[in-house]
């Protein structure tokens, strides 16, 4: 495919500044062949919707945090992360915080066949 991209994460909240993720959710990635181990939380910032050409979200509440966070100039894009996932547009990523680690396998797998669905959205527009 040939896609040369920066892909980040953050949350709209800041409760979980500065923290690794969820012992679960690198366990999952580990299994994928992915270390997040180093990963480090963070919130969005207003540069975010400035420097990104893309910003999705995992949830409709999460997305309209990010309308009513986005600046004026901010020119991403915004949508749901699912919506690259065929059959699966419209709909959240489980999120598997309260529940069992199986849970984050779940939530892998959606966020991959997501992952794919977009690179394959952006290739086809030459971004």
């Amino acid at each position: 495919m040939g896609l040369d991209v920066l892909v980040d994460s953050a949350g709209t909240g800041g409760w979980h500044a500065g923290s690794a993720p969820d012992g679960r959710a690198i366990a999952a990635a580990q299994r994928h062949g992915v270390d997040i181990s180093r990963q480090i939380a963070r919130k969005v910032t207003a540069d975010d919707f400035r420097r990104f050409t893309h910003i999705l979200a995992l949830d409709h509440d999460n997305l309209r945090k990010l309308r009513a966070l986005r600046p004026v100039d901010g020119a991403a894009e915004l949508g749901l992360l699912l919506d690259y996932a065929e059959g699966l547009e419209g709909r959240a990523v489980a999120d598997p915080y309260y529940g069992k680690a199986a849970g984050f396998d779940v939530t892998w797998r959606e966020v991959a066949l997501a992952a794919r669905g977009l690179a394959l959205s952006l290739a086809s527009r030459g971004e």
